[in-house]
């Protein structure tokens, strides 16, 4: 056993009487025992100075050789991350000493006995440095990082959310029910991960998407309010916001309108609100339709704490000379715009930044014009009357020193271009209040779209969702013109959650389906448990999913959604401190009839 390995000391009956953090002025004078881990220590000769750190924060503790000399010595070999526990009492420190960086800071511990639990090796980054170190030795080290004050509050902050989910709606009378893991295979979007069975040679469970099928069939078992903290699962492309494993709130309600659904979850995120930052949310939440949010925003997900709203000129400029305008418009294009509000100051260089910025969106440019006294200043200018102008300006809000932004092209390609030019300006004008959450819902979004690439119609939410009653009757010949009774719930320009009325009648189901491009047979294979549900008095139902992991990304202000997540992966879906996916034993494949191709380099 090596040296400082005879040092450590047993824990014996030692019990903490108080979190580090937790200390204030008025615990002066108690005595108090502490457990923890050393984050500096500095030794001035006669006092040492240890900052004791544990998940609540930090309280400096001093030794001090006139009051425990053996006590003094033995601190003289702590480190940082040493594993310790201190009695003392709590003092108030000298005037001219506190520090305010820290809440313990007016006090201070005068330690009388120390026994050092454990020793640490020199870590390989510094816990209280909370910036400049890669995320990859973060996730190697995640024991490590997660000693980090900005970590532990970010999951402390995940419990209370938790919390108070569950009393919300057990107090509504919602029932937590959980459902399996290990589920049937019905890919729709992105791909299962799937489990092979050892039992059934060949066959495959797969970890579930999300609960949907099994909350619409606990609706038709009678259990009319349901809730579930659940984990999820996709294998998909990862962003700073996607894991393959997430968590979601997920809720089912019987007998239930969109509205009943929209005036719960507003109840919900009030309370979570209210109790976990004391924020008081205005309700309702306002209420946007898909065509009204793509018009205005260009984007389904708009984030309104800020104006620079995407406006519609193809009108104005339907007669224009400009050859760009004029092939849009031909090819049954549009021309949208912005208006930077005393954006004139803009010099040539941050224009041509602003170009190259909506190219990467499908752009062919950006047209500009910096609105003078009684004109433009633009290289289109010439290709523009007089009455074209007024009328761009007037569509505009335009005035002088401003700077009005163009793009023409598809619908698809124009409203992209300046929602992310919106956002982009937004951030780099500081228009974009960090201190507010506004929330919106996003209402009929169509059910259907026809995707090119794959020669068939597809369902913008799920194929679950039900259509608006006027427009069953055009479900079979004409479904690209059906709105859902689907939901999105957006909170500073993220979908946190998304939801839908579903279908309870059999046969709008199969209709959907077929629409699809199910057949009747392929249906009944990937959903029939589902239909034959669905003929055994199955009453009308809804529901909604929030992601749980986003949700806590915002609250907490954090830039990746694997801050919130005690254990994440990274964008390749691995996990760098297990070394997960990681090969099996030959003898383990052979029991699930697994035969591994061949890599080709």
């Amino acid at each position: 056993m090596n040296e400082s390995r005879m040092m450590i000391d047993l824990l014996g009956d030692l019990k903490r009487t108080d979190y580090c953090g937790d200390l204030k002025k008025k615990d002066a004078n108690r005595e108090v025992t502490l457990l923890g881990w050393v984050q500096r220590r500095r030794d001035l000769g006669g006092l040492i100075f240890v900052e004791l750190r544990d998940r609540q924060g930090i309280v400096q503790v001093v030794f001090n050789p006139e009051v425990s000399p053996e006590t003094h010595e033995k601190a003289q070999s702590l480190r940082n991350e040493y594993v310790v526990g201190v009695q003392g009492t709590v003092a108030l420190r000298p005037e001219g000493t506190p520090n305010p960086k820290l809440s313990t800071g007016e006090i201070e511990i005068i330690v009388k006995e120390l026994k050092i639990l454990n020793v640490s090796k020199t870590p390989p980054f510094l816990i209280e440095d909370e910036e400049g170190v890669a995320e990859n030795t973060r996730l190697k080290y995640r024991y490590l990082d997660l000693r980090r004050p900005g970590l532990q509050q970010n999951l402390i902050l995940r419990h209370k959310v938790a919390k108070e989910v569950r009393y919300y709606f057990d107090r509504l009378g919602f029932l937590e029910i959980e459902t399996p893991m290990l589920t049937k295979s019905t890919p729709e979007g992105a791909r299962d991960f799937l489990v092979p069975s050892r039992l059934n040679a060949g066959h495959f469970y797969a970890l579930p998407q999300s609960p949907q099928l099994f909350k619409q069939i606990l609706m038709v078992s009678g259990f009319d309010r349901y809730f579930q903290i659940v984990r999820c699962f996709r294998d998909e492309d990862l962003r700073s916001d996607r894991q393959p494993e997430f968590t979601q709130i997920d809720v089912e309600m019987s007998f239930v309108t969109v509205q009943d659904i929209q005036r719960t979850m507003e109840g919900l995120m009030a309370h979570i609100f209210k109790e976990v930052l004391s924020v008081t949310l205005e309700l309702p939440f306002p209420i946007l339709t898909y065509d009204e949010a793509m018009n205005r925003y260009g984007a389904d997900k708009p984030d309104i704490r800020f104006g620079m709203e995407l406006k519609d000129v193809t009108e104005p400029l339907r007669d224009s000379s400009f050859q760009v305008f004029r092939e849009a418009i031909e090819g049954k294009g549009l021309i949208k715009a912005i208006n930077v509000k005393g954006g004139s100051s803009f010099s040539r260089k941050e224009i041509d930044d602003l170009t190259h910025f909506v190219q990467n969106f499908g752009a062919k440019g950006l047209m500009s014009a910096k609105v003078i006294q009684n004109g433009w200043q633009s290289s289109i200018q010439k290709f523009i009357t007089e009455e074209e102008r007024k009328r761009v300006d007037d569509a505009l809000g335009a005035m002088e020193n401003d700077l009005l932004l163009f793009v023409a092209g598809s619908p698809k390609v124009v409203n992209q271009s300046l929602a992310n030019l919106r956002l982009h300006l937004g951030e780099k004008l500081g228009l974009i209040p960090k201190d507010q959450y506004r929330f919106v819902w996003i209402l009929d979004f169509p059910l259907l779209e026809y995707d090119e690439a794959e020669g068939r119609f597809m369902a913008v939410h799920h194929p679950f969702t039900a259509p608006k009653d006027e427009g069953i009757p055009n479900l079979k010949d004409h479904p690209e013109l059906v709105r859902a009774k689907a939901y999105d719930l957006v909170l500073n320009g993220s979908e946190i959650g998304g939801g839908s009325i579903r279908n309870h009648l059999r046969e709008v189901q199969s209709l959907l389906f077929e629409k699809l491009g199910m057949g009747e047979e392929e249906a009944r294979e990937r959903f029939g448990f589902l239909l034959e549900a669905l003929e055994y008095g199955t009453p009308p139902h809804g529901g909604i999913a929030f992601g749980f992991d986003r949700l806590i990304m915002i609250l907490s202000h954090s830039e990746s959604i694997r801050d919130v997540i005690a254990f994440p992966k990274t964008q390749k879906g691995t996990c760098l401190m297990t070394d997960a996916p990681s090969r099996v034993d030959p003898k383990q494949l052979d029991e699930l009839w697994i035969k591994i191709k061949e890599i080709k380099a």
